[in-house]
Order: structure tokens, then C-alpha cells, then sequence
């Protein structure tokens, strides 16, 4: 029976790839036309994850906090590490913290103006994240990186950004939004570009949270 198997299996690999669903032909440009022109973006995803399927986003953003919760809650009752592993060679150093200010520059990139072009408030934040590790291995000590993190209240803003998406989601959802500007413009999209910022803004300091928990208990990532 097993030659069954593999000549079905077969088969069903050459319908899919030679013949095309006769139904979804010639309507993927159709719907990506709808959604861009229904959410005011150019960028389709970001109108399908910032408006379309916005429950899932809320969600999502609520998963990653509860994931830096419980990484949080977990080394609690560990004891930190004694030892701090880092770069200490001075190339390494310098190509580290000029790839971390390149991820920097990204992220912000991708944060304003994801809704315009591919990218969006989650890429933004994980480069901002890549940044913020890529300064880490490269710290003097655990301590600075703890200091700057105090320093900007970066814990209160995590919060605060989490608080404001959900508030923005919840008033999109029940009908209200903002103006969508002209086609194409930095301020399209109503609460779209809003929406990109807070979550760039979440996933980054996040990051930053995770990287220090690691650094205090691990030594390192």
C-alpha cells in the first residue's frame, strides 16, 4: 500500500502545482487592491494586521507581554550569574555597536513608515531589538545597561504603550478612528501609523526587559 501512498501524494503535488485553483485565480490582486483601498495604507499587510484582523494583533501584543511576564516570573527565584561574557576585542566592539546603530536607524525607518512600504511596527521592533542586544555584548558591565533602562523608565513605557494599543484597538473596533489623510502620506491610515509606533515601541522595550533578565541570570543571551 505504501506505492498507493506516494503515487497519491504525487499526484496531488503535480494538481497543485501545475493547475491553478480555478476560484482564487485572478483574485489576489483584486483583494489586496480591497484592502488597500478600505485601510488607506499602501501597505496591504499593514491593513489587514492593524484593521482586518486586528483582534489577532490585540492578542498577539498581549502574548508577547505575558511571555516577558513569565520569563520574569521564572528567574525570579534564581540566583544571578557571577560572570558577564562580552566583547572585549576592540574590532568586535566596533562592528557591534555600528550594526546595532544601523538596526537603530531601521527600526525607526520601519516604525514611521511601515504603513507606506514593507514593514511595520513588529519588524521595527525586533530591529530595535537586535539593536539593543548588539549594545549589550558589547557593555562594560550588566549594571550600565540596568542603569539606562532605569534611567528612562523604559519598564513604565513598556506598559504604557501596551495600555494606549489596546485602548486604539478597542476604539477601532467599535467604529471609531481617525481621519485616514491623503492617499499615500505619512499621516494615512487614521490610527494605522499610531498603531505601528506603540507596537514598535512595546516589541523593542521588551526586548530590552528580556536581554537584561538574560544578561542578569545567564551571563549572556
Amino acid at each position: 500500500m505504501k506505492w498507493v501512498y506516494l503515487v497519491a501524494g504525487v499526484l496531488l503535488f503535480i494538481k497543485m502545482v501545475v493547475f491553478p485553483d480555478p476560484v482564487a485565480e485572478g483574485l489576489e490582486m483584486e483583494i489586496a487592491e480591497a484592502i488597500v483601498s478600505e485601510s488607506a495604507v499602501p501597505n496591504a499587510v499593514s491593513g489587514i494586521i492593524f484593521r482586518n484582523r486586528l483582534y489577532d494583533t490585540i492578542f498577539e501584543v498581549v502574548v508577547f507581554t505575558i511571555a516577558i511576564m513569565g520569563a520574569k516570573y521564572l528567574l525570579a527565584d534564581e540566583t544571578p550569574t557571577a560572570s558577564f561574557y562580552r566583547f572585549d576585542d576592540e574590532p568586535s566592539i566596533v562592528l557591534a555597536r555600528l550594526g546595532a546603530t544601523i538596526a537603530a536607524l531601521v527600526g525607526i525607518e520601519l516604525a514611521i513608515r511601515g504603513h507606506l512600504s514593507p514593514g511595520g511596527g513588529f519588524a521595527a521592533g525586533v530591529a530595535g531589538g537586535t539593536a539593543i542586544g548588539l549594545i549589550a555584548i558589547t557593555a562594560a558591565s550588566p549594571e550600565w545597561m540596568q542603569a539606562i533602562y532605569e534611567r528612562w523608565h523604559a519598564a513604565t513605557w513598556e506598559k504604557v504603550s501596551v495600555l494606549v494599543f489596546i485602548a486604539l484597538a478597542v476604539f477601532t473596533l467599535l467604529g471609531f478612528s481617525l481621519p485616514p489623510a491623503q492617499f499615500g502620506t505619512l499621516l494615512s491610515g487614521g490610527v494605522i501609523p499610531l498603531m505601528n509606533v506603540l507596537v514598535a515601541l512595546k516589541v523593542a522595550l521588551g526586548s530590552w526587559a528580556i536581554t537584561l533578565l538574560f544578561i542578569r541570570y545567564r551571563g549572556l543571551l
